[in-house]
């Protein structure tokens, strides 16, 4: 195992979850919906399509640490999965359901443009 490489990716890792939290206080909440983490989890899983659409254009340590350090630590299904329970809780049985499926529907449908997009610049065919 390379441990500069582990390095890497717990580095990237790290600047990922200080993404996150930029990302989620930049996003108003409105509602009390966590509009931020919808945000970071589609622009999360649009960036992972974009380095997996690369495929080999990209020198896999690269995109180990984009991937699993930086996306990883960007994204989030652990918060997703607590403020879908919170909202609940409150009553938003609506926002729960919405935040819970609308990040799923989003977020594979942001893959699937970030893999086509990557794909697109390295020519290769999705």
């Amino acid at each position: 195992m390379n441990v500069l490489l582990v390095v890497g990716i717990a580095v990237a890792g790290g600047a990922g979850a200080g993404l996150r939290y930029l990302v989620d206080r930049l996003v108003p909440m409105r509602g009390g919906f966590p509009f931020g983490i919808l945000a970071v989890n589609v622009s999360g899983a649009f960036a992972l399509g974009v380095i997996t659409g690369l495929g080999t254009a990209l020198a896999p340590e690269a995109a180990l640490v984009l991937g699993v350090g930086l996306l990883g630590g960007y994204t989030t299904f652990s918060t997703v999965s607590v403020e879908s329970v919170l909202l609940a809780e409150r009553g938003k049985w609506r926002d729960a359901a919405a935040n819970l499926l609308g990040t799923l529907v989003l977020a594979v449908a942001a893959a699937v443009g970030g893999v086509a997009l990557g794909s697109l610049v390295t020519g290769a065919i999705v």
